[in-house]
């Protein structure tokens, strides 16, 4: 029994069909048959009931697909891991990104260009759940995003905290001194937040005794500021995330609740291979 063998019994299982799974595999039907033949001849056991038109599994066979799917796929990974072997020196860096991760790149990947010249850069800015579907089709290794996220599927380096700040183009707010505001200062107040942030803002205003008002819940920050700009609303956003507008016409004060914070998390599948141009990479944000 070799891999070979186990990759044509797979490709029958998955096209149900010898027909179709030598089409798949560009392999002549007869030959497909012969090496399941030997295949079945060797374990000593029928994998197979064959028909015309279908083939159906026996208890052996559903075993040997499980253990052949895990003996291929272990295969890939040391091919890979084999090929890998230069420990980054070369190779391609594949993230996705959300655009406040604009400000913690450029240095990193400026310091790791340094020390690893050849490898390429391959950067996908868009929005969280874009960049969750990247990570989960394995098209990104990692992904820099803003919690929360869900930790029993990620592996995560978590960055320093953000408070979140209302911003508004004008001076609605009396404590005009100050550089923080109280949760309570914006009851009644029309608010423009993002659908990540909903569910921790509103348990927030009803903890501080009040429902928030929500003007607007939108799914890009950029948006958000910019509404805030026209004076549509107060935005209600991360601190760091202010300045992904330049020269924008707002004005920002911290909000005094300890619940209102978020982070920057670098992550990754668990239990995912990761190639070595990327563990160097992320030493990078390990504190």
């Amino acid at each position: 029994m070799d891999i070979k063998q186990l990759t044509y019994f797979l490709g029958i299982v998955e096209e149900g069909n010898i027909t179709r799974a030598s089409k798949k595999l560009h392999i002549a039907q007869p030959h497909l048959s012969k090496q399941l033949k030997l295949l079945e001849a060797e374990l000593g056991v029928k994998l197979m009931e064959r028909s015309t038109r279908k083939i159906q599994m026996t208890d052996a066979g559903k075993l040997l697909q499980n253990r052949a799917k895990q003996i291929v796929e272990l295969m890939d990974v040391t091919m890979k891991e084999l090929k890998d072997f230069d420990e980054g020196i070369k190779g391609t860096l594949s993230i996705g990104a959300i655009a406040s991760a604009g400000a913690l790149l450029p240095e990193r990947i400026y310091r790791y260009h340094q020390k690893y010249p050849d490898v390429n850069f391959n950067i996908r800015e868009c929005h969280t759940h874009e960049i969750l579907d990247l990570l989960n089709n394995g098209i990104v290794e990692i992904g820099i995003i803003r919690t929360p996220f869900n930790s029993e599927v990620y592996e995560s380096i978590l960055l320093p905290f953000e408070p979140m700040v209302a911003a508004t183009c004008t001076n609605i707010f009396s404590e005009e001194q100050e550089e923080s505001i109280s949760l309570n200062a914006l009851e009644n107040k029309p608010l423009l937040i993002h659908s990540r942030y909903e569910t921790m803002i509103i348990e927030a205003c009803h903890q501080a005794g009040f429902n928030p008002k929500i003007l607007g819940k939108i799914d890009d920050t950029k948006t958000i500021l910019l509404w805030a700009s026209k004076g549509m609303g107060i935005a209600i956003v991360p601190k760091d995330l202010i300045g992904i507008i330049p020269n924008i016409n707002l004005k920002h004060k911290k909000i005094n609740e300890p619940s209102l914070i978020t982070r920057t998390a670098v992550i990754w599948k668990k239990e995912q291979y990761l190639s070595s141009v990327t563990k160097h990479f992320l030493e990078n944000f390990e504190l």
